[in-house]
């Protein structure tokens, strides 16, 4: 066993989106700070997600004002902070007279476009679907609609992003390193971790342990903590098909079903479509989670209800299933609990345990902002508030307009196909050339495994952002899975466990 002699201010549990902006915004402040996780960086829930930031339109429903007000207030935000991996979106929604009215759903849009200091993105229209073109791939019989604003996200590198800058500002994050046991003595946390890949054991020593751990927190509490909490978090499994895009144009589309859910068809990767989500109450384990047969033909009987091309289970590239921590608020249906989040801070003798219950991606600065107000008595000295203003690795982009930026990148680069520009831009944004390193044509990239993967960026994933295997680089880091073949990721598979970095890993 290593022990760790030094006091730290903040360990960390959970490296999903509210463990990593946690420990972002602590690191910031000047507080020390380690971050573990037992998996990868957003291996859980975070990396399964819709992948928009929003205001949840369907939450005006339940009367959450404050949440939908305070999460398109952080719409903005994001939108400033990483713009290469944050854009706008536009949202085509048909009405069906036979669900919600139209006039009830022009007002949740009115709300939705007033309440939160919409400044950046365009407010909604009235669609006539007969005429205009976001109508064309609707059955005839939707012939109104309206078109709002919402962004998109890439959730897994918005996780990694955070991490990447939370150790840049001082933090340690250690991956595939799950804690053990927490335990208080003498008025603070002795922690321990185990490497899964390495089998070491390290321990350490905080004035603050902070329970991040999502779809796990009441475990962290009970088994690893041996403490108490009278708040408990509800699992709701939610589902995702991915299937070939089957209309033109930059919109998505969100549709209303007789069950009263509401199913997002977004573009995805670019000549996909990501479809979701389901509300399922769940009760398996969490890493288990999968989507069923069930979920993926009523996501296709959804859009087959609206589209004239008909979706057929063999369209389905590949599916995903992720457990949503939501705080239990005693609400029976699945989709009308809570989207918001609460924190319990518990402070028995003198070792203070913050553990963190519910909330979602868009509004995980705010939460780890607030989290650090709750910490402001144990750690009066710490600095200000920051992130509001602040921007994300990769997110120093003048303007935050991304299409100037890649046509710079473009001009920089003239080597460089549009579609690889494009695939770097996105995800690196301003740290590419980080990456690139002396590269002078595509040769100066190393290996080319298929699609857009080349060795440059492995290399870097690997050594920057903690990638420790092939689909830690394959699904999360990136999306390159779906443009590969089998061959080709087995291939990939293989070089990487036979290099040198399998061996660094």
């Amino acid at each position: 066993m290593s022990k760790d002699t030094d006091m730290i201010d903040l360990f960390v549990i959970g490296g999903g989106i509210n463990g990593a902006g946690m420990a972002r915004d602590a690191a910031g402040r000047g507080l020390s700070v380690v971050l573990c996780e037992k998996d990868d960086l957003a291996e859980g829930t975070s990396s399964r997600s819709g992948k928009l930031v929003h205001g949840g339109l369907r939450y005006l429903e339940y009367y959450e004002f404050r949440l939908v007000r305070e999460a398109l207030i952080e719409r903005e935000v994001l939108m400033k902070s990483a713009p290469h991996i944050i854009w706008p979106m536009r949202f085509v929604l048909p009405h069906s007279p036979q669900d919600r009215p139209a006039w009830l759903v022009r007002l949740g849009l009115f709300l939705y476009d007033h309440l939160g200091g919409r400044k950046k993105l365009p407010g909604t229209r009235t669609l006539d679907l007969r005429r205009d073109p976001e109508g064309a791939p609707l059955l005839d019989q939707y012939t109104k609609g309206f078109e709002y604003s919402d962004c998109w996200v890439d959730d897994a590198r918005l996780v990694v992003l955070n991490a990447v800058d939370a150790a840049e500002r001082g933090a340690r994050v250690l991956t595939r390193s799950p804690c053990i046991s927490a335990r208080r003595e003498d008025g603070a946390w002795t922690v321990e971790t185990r490497n899964e890949i390495t089998g070491e054991i390290r321990s350490f020593r905080a004035r603050c342990l902070v329970n991040c751990a999502g779809p796990w927190v009441s475990d962290i509490i009970t088994r690893v903590a041996g403490a108490n909490s009278t708040r408990n978090v509800r699992l709701v499994k939610g589902s995702h098909i991915i299937v070939p895009k089957f209309w033109a144009g930059n919109n998505a589309y969100l549709v209303q079903n007789n069950d009263k859910r509401v199913i997002f068809i977004n573009p995805y990767e670019g000549d996909k479509a990501l479809i979701g989500t389901t509300d399922i109450a769940y009760d398996g384990r969490a890493e288990e989670v999968q989507a069923d047969p069930s979920e993926i033909d009523y996501l296709i009987g959804v859009v087959n209800r609206y589209f004239k091309e008909k979706l057929r289970r063999e369209d389905v590239l590949t599916s995903f299933s992720g457990v949503r921590p939501l705080f239990d608020d005693g609400q029976g249906n699945p989709s009308a609990v809570t989207r918001d989040y609460v924190f319990d801070l518990d402070e028995t003798g003198g070792a203070p345990l913050l553990n963190v219950f519910g909330g979602k991606i868009t509004t995980f600065r705010e939460l780890a902002e607030r989290g650090m107000h709750r910490l402001k008595g144990i750690f009066p000295g710490m600095g200000p508030d920051w992130t509001e203003t602040a921007t994300l690795p990769g997110g120093e982009i003048a303007n935050a307009d991304y299409e100037s930026f890649v046509e710079t990148l473009r001009s920089g680069y003239p080597w460089m196909p549009r579609k690889l520009v494009h695939h770097y831009g996105r995800l690196y944004g301003a740290r590419t050339p980080d990456l690139l390193g002396g590269a002078r044509d595509l040769a100066g990239l190393g290996r080319h495994f298929g699609g857009q993967l080349y060795e440059a960026e492995i290399r870097y994933l690997v050594a920057k952002e903690w990638a420790l295997r092939p689909e830690d680089i394959l699904y999360r880091r990136t999306k390159h899975y779906l443009h590969l073949t089998k061959d080709q990721i087995g291939a990939f598979a293989d070089w990487f466990h036979q290099s040198d970095l399998a061996k660094a890993a």
